[in-house]
C-alpha cells in the first residue's frame, strides 16, 4: 500500500503539539515554528532527520530514502511514500518530533497524557 500525505498527517497529528501548516506552498507538519515534514510532490515527503541517521537510511534503503544536492547540507531526507513502510515512517516522525519537542511535551507524551 502506497502511503499518502493524509496518512503521514494522521501519524504526525497523533503526537502532541503538531500542527498543520504550509512550507514553500506545500502542506507541512510543524511543531511550533519548526518544520518537521512537508510534501515535496505527490510522491515525496521532506522529513527532518539527524544527518547520521539519514546517511544510514539512504545506504540501507535507497529505494525509500534519498537527497538531492539541495538537501546535502541540511538535516532533511526525501522519503518516497510508495516505498517506505508505515511503521518505519511512524518511527521517523516520532524521532523528528522528539528532537524538536520541549521537555513538557516529552514528559506528557511519555506519561501517556496528551496536551492540546
Amino acid at each position: 500500500m502506497t502511503l499518502r500525505f493524509a496518512d503521514v498527517r494522521d501519524m504526525a497529528l497523533a503526537l502532541p503539539g503538531i500542527e498543520e501548516g504550509r512550507s514553500y506552498g506545500a502542506p507541512a507538519l510543524k511543531l511550533g515554528k519548526s518544520m518537521l515534514a512537508r510534501l515535496k510532490d505527490e510522491e515525496t515527503l521532506v522529513l527532518k532527520l539527524d544527518m547520521g541517521e539519514r546517511e544510514m537510511l539512504m545506504e540501507a534503503a535507497p529505494e525509500s530514502f534519498s537527497i538531492t544536492d539541495h538537501y546535502r547540507g541540511y538535516p532533511y531526507v526525501l522519503v518516497r511514500l510508495a516505498h517506505v513502510h508505515k511503521p518505519t515512517l511512524r518511527r521517523l516522525l516520532e524521532q523528528a518530533w522528539r528532537a524538536a519537542a520541549p521537555r513538557r511535551l516529552l514528559k506528557a507524551f511519555e506519561a501517556g497524557a496528551r496536551e492540546e
